[in-house]
């Protein structure tokens, strides 16, 4: 199988697979008992917030793991606006964002938030100048996706936050880094958000663990009420084998990482100067992500074209796997023709792809387009 959809979900690696069946095989305590395998489970946990913390470049206390980038999205952009809400009910965002901050910024506007969705570039990115423009005195929050999940468009987050601080904004500023996080260089610090979204499916840990970066000081309500857990910001029996399993994705992401961006940005450039070669109508989205790729076969059906791949044991996707299928808003709003939409496919890279994966790809695109060409 030559899975080319690493942008909805990847490969679990041998380590954080590991690191998970060591937890649930061993280390089984509850981090909150207090015996000798509690102690043991809380040792594991600080250990895996550690490694997380590197990875994001932040101190170990300014993190919260959660189930998801989705939960650390909702909670960021709720919580976030209802603690600023005194100070104002402008929020300023995008309309090529993912869903879990969509429908988190619907939910803020029928609790009486008025939210500017920015147009975006071509690339799917955001510009500064676009947030300068639309920023109020009554703006509380802004939310801004690092690296867009279905084009790779790269939005400037840390001159985003300097233009916040220039303009002496009190707003904060929240980014889903979920996309971008091991897969382009920025540390909390240096992207200069407030709030910060990742999760672990996307970097070769298993699904149902993400964590959310809050800027120490930062008083933010919880999301889920009930024990102390999480320093009381997040209550639930902490999920240690995920988060386990996390940590050391972390921690091996962040050790190959420069290799990795590298390797993927060589291979998404060897995609696409086949692809252009072979397939003259080709139409694609120029993003500055090393690992997403967005090219267009007009007058196909995506759908067609991902069976025809299917069938070749090649895995691709149309948009965001959250859509289940519907139209893409991100291609929508960049401005992309309804045929060029239609005939759209994701290439998501991940630092386990191969050039074996990249020749099936482009050898199953272009027998494709021969053959439908001719039906």
């Amino acid at each position: 199988m030559h899975y080319l959809d690493n942008s909805a979900t990847t490969q679990v690696c041998p380590e954080a697979a590991q690191a998970a069946l060591r937890a649930m095989t061993e280390v089984y305590g509850n981090p909150s008992s207090t015996h000798t395998l509690g102690r043991e489970a809380k040792k594991l946990l600080d250990l895996s917030r550690k490694q997380a913390a590197e990875a994001l470049g932040c101190a170990p206390g300014e993190l919260v793991f959660t189930s998801c980038g989705s939960e650390s999205d909702n909670w960021a952009i709720l919580s976030g606006a209802e603690a600023m809400k005194r100070k104002g009910r402008h929020v300023i965002s995008s309309l090529v964002e993912h869903d879990a901050v969509r429908r988190s910024l619907d939910e803020l506007e029928s609790r009486g938030f008025e939210v500017t969705r920015l147009k975006p570039e071509k690339d799917g990115s955001v510009s500064v100048q676009s947030v300068l423009d639309a920023l109020r005195e009554d703006t509380v929050l802004v939310s801004l996706m690092l690296v867009n999940n279905e084009t790779g468009g790269v939005t400037d987050i840390a001159g985003v936050s300097r233009a916040l601080k220039a303009a002496g904004s009190q707003a904060l500023l929240h980014s889903d880094a979920v996309q971008g996080f091991l897969k382009v260089p920025f540390s909390a610090k240096t992207l200069g958000a407030d709030l910060i979204s990742v999760s672990g499916h996307k970097i070769h840990a298993p699904k149902g663990v993400g964590a959310l970066y809050i800027r120490s000081g930062l008083r933010l309500k919880p999301f889920i009420l009930g024990g102390g857990q999480e320093e009381g910001r997040r209550a639930g029996t902490e999920a240690l084998p995920q988060i386990a399993a996390f940590g050391e994705a972390c921690r091996v992401g962040k050790a190959g990482m420069a290799e990795n961006i590298a390797r993927m940005a060589a291979l998404k450039a060897e995609t696409l100067a086949r692809l252009q070669r072979e397939i003259p109508e080709l139409r694609w989205v120029d993003s500055a992500a090393p690992h997403i790729l967005s090219v267009s076969l007009p007058g196909w059906r995506s759908e067609v074209l991902m069976n025809f791949l299917e069938a070749r044991e090649v895995c691709v996707s149309k948009s965001s796997a959250c859509k289940k299928g519907g139209r893409s808003h991100v291609l929508e709003a960049i401005g992309l023709d309804a045929r060029s939409i239609d005939g759209a496919i994701r290439i998501g890279l991940s630092r386990l792809t191969t050039e074996e994966d990249v020749d099936a790809l482009c050898t199953g695109l272009k027998d494709a387009r021969d053959r439908l060409a001719h039906r």
